[in-house]
C-alpha cells in the first residue's frame, strides 16, 4: 500500500537495495533477473551474476542507455573478461548477446546499436 507522496513521486525508491549489486536500477531485484531469464530459458549463476553487476557498473558510470556507446561498452567487457576468454565467454553465458540478453537482465535499456537476433531484430 502506498502511504506517503514521496511513495508516488519515487516508487520503488523505499525499496532496500540489494548490497551486492550496488548500480543496479532502482526497482531491480535478483528474483526478477532471475524470472526473466527462465523465461529466456536461462539459468543464472554466480558468473551471470558477475556480468550483470559489471554492466550496471558501466551504465552508472557512462550514464542512461542513450549515452552508452555499444561498442565502447562491448570493449569494456572484452577487457573485463579478457583472461576467462572475453566475448567469446560472455557470450556463452548470454547466448542473446552479452549486450542486448544481459542488458535486459540487469535491468538496463541496451544502448543503440545493441542487436539481439534471437529477439526478432531484422536485418
Amino acid at each position: 500500500m502506498i502511504e506517503t507522496m514521496n511513495d508516488i513521486m519515487h516508487p520503488g525508491m523505499g525499496a532496500k537495495k540489494d548490497l551486492a549489486f550496488p548500480h543496479a536500477p532502482i526497482g531491480w531485484t535478483r528474483d526478477a533477473a532471475l524470472e526473466r531469464a527462465r523465461a529466456e530459458g536461462l539459468e543464472l549463476g554466480d558468473e551471470h551474476f558477475d556480468a550483470l553487476r559489471a554492466l550496471q557498473g558501466y551504465f552508472a558510470r557512462h550514464g542512461p542507455g542513450a549515452g552508452v556507446n555499444v561498442r565502447e561498452l562491448h570493449d569494456a567487457l572484452e577487457e573485463k573478461y579478457h583472461e576467462k576468454g572475453g566475448i567469446k565467454y560472455l557470450y556463452q553465458l548470454f547466448p542473446g548477446g552479452p549486450v542486448a540478453q544481459g542488458c535486459r537482465l540487469a535491468g538496463l535499456e541496451a544502448p543503440a546499436g545493441a542487436a539481439d537476433k534471437g529477439f526478432g531484430s531484422v536485418v
